[in-house]
């Protein structure tokens, strides 16, 4: 099998991956102990000034007429006073831990990508990029505090009743996947043509109904060439990005799409079915934690489902994903398998395929030869060199 780079090609996607690396080994260990730090030691402090400014909050509100039913709701929602404290709690909380990312997010996710080519973003894109993720991220807290917490003030089943609902609303949520992107790039129908005629052919064989072929507009972000199916039943979408119909030939483009259609086949009800039983295993675990710190009074806790609690239900979530990830990275490289042979089988392009995988290797500097330990702590994908020797024994 020919060699994927030249010698001065493979230097510099090594020289890319490099830091990457690094930056995974030490924020392996770094982030639990940055969380276990801050939950012994600014819990406490961090209450004390929420608290307080969450208490002249409330009373301001109620003079104010246009904040008065806004406060009113938290409230409600909140079953009491204090949800002004409770949400500044957890809104500093995560946003303080958010920081020591920050530098590692403009250092990789910016100014390393443009040193190596892979981004054409400019530093408005990119800071309105990251404020877009931080209200995102706040919205998400928010709906934590008072959806969680509000409601294991009211009851103390509400760990099997939130459980049931979200994991049924997992089961629809993919539907909202289309809308999602549009929240960071601008999408454009695929132009009337033999690429698209093709695509509606290739899905009418593999049987998979879909709303429409859309274009990613991303080539003024990055260099990158991606294809994706999101949504599902009658808001399911076939997306390109811009880049992949420029660089990739229309068969080649029919094999990146037939590997994704392999996705769309595969079998979701055992992983559905797993992931809600988990979700209500760790939710029960969160009600523990609940009568655990309010006997032990933990941070000064003296009822269950206090907010305070979490910052330490953060740090079990971020352990429990560590300890998890290599076996859902190995779960997911093995779809990947699957899919470049579904993907073979359906469209009978063998040459396409692999044609496919060596340019978008090479355009999205992939490293053939990763350390081996990285591959098996995270990686969802096999390394390009492993997906084209599998491929090969399927030819064989």
């Amino acid at each position: 099998m020919d060699p994927i780079y030249t010698p001065e090609q493979l230097a510099e996607v090594k020289a890319y991956h490099e830091p990457r690396y690094l930056v995974s080994a030490v924020d392996f260990v770094f982030t639990p102990l940055v969380l276990t730090a801050m939950v012994l030691f600014v819990t406490r402090p961090l209450w004390r000034l929420s608290s307080r400014l969450g208490e002249r909050f409330e009373a301001w509100s109620g003079g104010v007429p246009g904040v008065r039913a806004l406060a009113r709701v938290g409230g409600v929602l909140w079953r009491g006073a204090g949800w002004a404290g409770a949400l500044l709690f957890a809104l500093l909380f995560f946003e303080l831990f958010s920081l020591t990312d920050l530098p590692t997010e403009i250092g990789l996710g910016y100014f390393h990508e443009h040193a190596h080519g892979l981004s054409r973003t400019t530093p408005g894109v990119f800071a309105m990029d990251l404020l877009k993720a931080k209200v995102l991220f706040a919205l998400a807290i928010g709906s934590l505090v008072f959806g969680l917490y509000g409601l294991a003030r009211r009851t103390a089943h509400w760990w099997w009743l939130l459980g049931v609902s979200a994991s049924v609303l997992m089961l629809g949520s993919s539907a909202l996947d289309p809308y999602r992107a549009r929240l960071y790039v601008e999408q454009t129908p695929l132009e009337a043509g033999p690429l698209r005629e093709r695509i509606t052919a290739l899905m009418a064989q593999a049987g998979i109904d879909f709303q429409d072929v859309l274009v990613d507009q991303t080539s003024t972000r990055t260099v990158r060439v991606q294809a994706y199916f999101a949504g599902a039943g009658p808001t399911r979408t076939i997306v390109l990005n811009d880049s992949l119909v420029k660089e990739l030939s229309t068969d080649e483009v029919l094999a990146a799409v037939a590997h994704e259609a392999g996705h769309v086949n595969e079998p979701r009800w055992r992983g559905r079915v797993a992931s809600a039983v988990v979700l209500v295993g760790f939710l029960a675990l969160i009600e523990w934690l609940f009568r655990r710190s309010a006997s032990r009074r933990w941070f000064g806790i003296e009822a269950r489902a206090d907010v305070r609690t979490l910052p330490v239900i953060a740090l079990v979530f971020t352990l429990a994903m560590m300890a998890s990830g290599p076996v859902s990275a190995a779960v997911s490289r093995e779809r990947e398998y699957a899919a470049d042979r579904y993907a073979v089988e359906l469209t009978k392009d063998v040459a396409a395929f692999r044609s496919m995988l060596r340019k978008a290797a090479r355009v999205n500097k992939m490293d053939p030869s990763p350390p081996r330990w990285v591959v098996l702590r995270s990686w969802s994908h096999p390394p390009i060199t492993d997906r084209l020797e599998a491929l090969e024994s399927v030819l064989h």
